[in-house]
């Protein structure tokens, strides 16, 4: 039991449910329901308005209705994906480790008001688990951001959440092989994190560089925008982190100060490092290091303790930014908004610095009987490696069968003339 309860959000509710270990005597919980209820309604608005704003602010000012855009659709477009078969195979009956039978709870079948996942309704976990399937892909919209068909990202969107993040859902917190292993991740490091960073880079190579970049400067349109997309996103954070526990109890109110720690420790340190370098601290740097603090934490939100959320915090944000204004600058991609720099890299710095951080004898809630830290770590790999390779390959594929049914990138003309009035006649501002 012990280690069900340490392999995610999803997978010791599921295995509870689908074990028959739960329903018959659980009873609901109107405490831990109504804290579901808020995380619920808190990771919702980590996309809109947040994740909206914090990219809106970043882009060019004629892009930034579309990139508005783009996330507003994708929760509409995955709302309806989820709720015909896409809950089913990430939380559906276990097949083979893999993925869950599509038919079980297809069409939302049994889903009820009567049914429950653990002490709370299954409707109010059904929806919570619907929200992190929402903010994954829509994090990938910033690395294609400013030159994507509009089309073309329905399409890819439709077809990543089914085959990507569906099955490594399942895999981390559905009974899947990853969760079995011991594999840990609270709330999401592999599975929304790494899995968007990873396609977000490879839709920027598929894709292909904005028409200019490095060349023409390309400055955000309003970071006062982007500032308040951050503030949103932190607070929001706290359903994303302590929500995972599903339930109001100890474990819930360490996740949230552990965020908050990891969070402040990561912009101080972004922060401070673009300071050294540069001479000046800026808005854009601060946001930028709070994000990549509270993605690394998020899948040791559940298991560490606060020196250990500190710790993290800060190799993340040193980290993140040197993959940010080194790596990419080096390599020469075009991540146009860093998914993959802050969310790629702070996931992966998060999923290992777990294997270190949960163990006891650092502050953390403790490793299984016999399970040192280097095995750990190993096993925290595993999942780090597995996650990138199957979403890299399999986002490469998708996106290469779209661009030949319909093309993936929009014109020379419209990319020039931005994609709010070329893609949707409307404009993010009016500003004459």
């Amino acid at each position: 039991m012990k280690a069900l309860l340490r392999t995610g959000a999803g997978a010791f509710a599921y295995l509870a449910a689908a074990t028959g270990l739960a329903d018959e005597s659980a009873v609901i919980d109107s405490g831990d329901t109504a804290w579901m209820l808020t995380s619920t309604a808190l990771v919702l608005f980590m996309t809109i308005p947040g994740l909206s704003l914090f990219y809106a602010g970043m882009v060019r000012a004629k892009n930034a209705l579309s990139v508005m855009m783009q996330c507003f659709t994708i929760t509409c477009l995955v709302t309806v994906i989820w709720a015909l078969y896409g809950y089913s195979l990430a939380f559906g009956t276990d097949m083979g480790s893999f993925i869950g039978d599509i038919s079980t709870k297809a069409f939302m079948s049994g889903v009820s008001t009567a049914s429950l996942q653990g002490t709370i309704p299954e409707t109010v976990f059904a929806t919570f688990q619907l929200t992190f399937a929402i903010i994954t892909p829509a994090l990938i919209v910033g690395a294609f951001a400013e030159r994507m068909k509009f089309s073309a990202l329905l399409w890819f969107i439709g077809l990543w959440v089914t085959l990507v993040y569906a099955p490594i859902a399942h895999w981390v917190w559905g009974g899947g092989w990853l969760g079995s292993l011991g594999v840990l991740d609270f709330a999401g490091g592999t599975v929304v994190h790494i899995n968007a960073g990873i396609a977000g880079l490879v839709a920027a190579l598929v894709v292909g560089k904005r028409r200019g970049f490095p060349q023409t400067p390309m400055k955000p349109s309003n970071l006062v925008l982007t500032l308040v997309g951050a503030g949103m996103l932190w607070v929001g954070w706290f359903g994303f982190n302590a929500g995972s526990e599903l339930a109001a109890d100890g474990t819930a109110g360490m996740a949230m100060l552990v965020t908050q720690v990891a969070t402040a420790s990561a912009a101080l340190t972004w922060m401070f490092s673009e300071w050294w370098k540069h001479g000046k601290p800026s808005a854009l740097g601060l946001a930028s290091g709070a994000v990549a603090g509270l993605v690394a934490i998020t899948p040791a939100s559940g298991f560490v303790g606060p020196m250990g959320a500190l710790v993290i915090g800060v190799a993340s944000g040193f980290l993140c930014y040197l993959a940010v204004v080194k790596v990419k600058v080096a390599l020469g991609y075009d991540d146009s908004l860093d998914a993959f720099g802050v969310h790629g890299i702070g996931g992966i710095v998060g999923a290992i610095l777990t294997g270190v951080f949960v163990d006891a004898g650092l502050g953390g809630a403790g490793l299984e009987d016999g399970v040192t830290i280097l095995q750990q770590v190993g096993l925290q790999a595993l999942g780090v490696v597995v996650t990138i390779v199957y979403c890299g390959v399999v986002s490469f594929v998708i996106l290469k069968v779209v661009d030949a049914l319909i093309g993936l990138r929009v014109g020379a003309e419209s990319e020039e003339e931005g994609l709010d009035l070329a893609l949707h006649d409307e404009k993010g501002y009016n500003l004459t």
